[in-house]
């Protein structure tokens, strides 16, 4: 998951367009929905979101929310705002994982990542959903909301640690849900609301520059 403090993947984010002579979700093939999805995310430059994440897995849950902003090429920064104040971020190279109560901030090489956030590369590339996934399908999964499709498969590359990955797609072809299901059992979902596109960023959004007193260490694992 995200940056969480035992998180363990790179949620993946893909946005989706349909026109407004699209057919419907529940009329349409695995290869017309990705299309769309392609159509969507690849016109996009800045993405701005609320999300929720839910975690558990290993005894453990936890639940917590915030704004995600991204920006091509290969930008993002999550900053959790409740149950308490986290901030992820990836300026392109470099990510930085800074919990305020720690007084610590860890940093790493951003393709070092071993976090399921990554998958996110659908948003801040150009690539091809079906590509991306084994066995892309459409799933048996009921969805959150009433219209909407979920899709399910296996990223590749990560046949060895993921069962499978839930995007949820509505019918603006823009994913509000990512679910995350591990070999190991644990379970990271992501719920996105409030989408903005191609928004004004601030500068300085994707730079962390670590406040006085905080210091930075090289660190694995730097996952929320």
């Amino acid at each position: 998951m995200l940056p969480s403090l035992d998180g363990r993947m790179i949620r993946l984010i893909v946005l989706c367009w349909v026109s407004a002579s699209a057919i419907s979700l529940g009329q349409s093939s695995v290869s017309e929905i990705a299309s769309r999805v392609d159509a969507r995310y690849n016109h996009l430059n800045t993405m701005r979101a609320h999300f929720q994440e839910s975690y558990s897995g290993a005894g453990l849950s936890r639940n917590e929310s915030g704004e995600l902003w991204l920006q091509k090429p290969g930008k993002m920064r999550w900053q959790y705002e409740q149950p308490a104040e986290k901030l992820f971020i990836v300026d392109g190279k470099t990510a930085f994982f800074y919990v305020p109560s720690e007084h610590q901030a860890r940093r790493m090489p951003a393709k070092k990542l071993d976090d399921l956030r990554s998958p996110i590369r659908y948003l801040l590339g150009h690539t091809k959903l079906r590509s991306e996934f084994n066995k892309l399908q459409i799933s048996a999964e009921q969805s959150k909301q009433s219209g909407n499709v979920v899709l399910e498969g296996v990223p590749k590359g990560m046949e060895d640690r993921v069962q499978r990955v839930l995007l949820e797609i509505a019918a603006s072809s823009e994913i509000t849900r990512i679910r995350v299901e591990e070999l190991d059992g644990s379970v990271t979902e992501f719920d996105f609301s409030v989408i903005e596109e191609n928004v004004s960023v601030k500068a300085g959004l994707f730079h962390f520059s670590p406040p006085p007193g905080v210091e930075v260490v090289e660190g694995q694992g730097i996952e929320p």
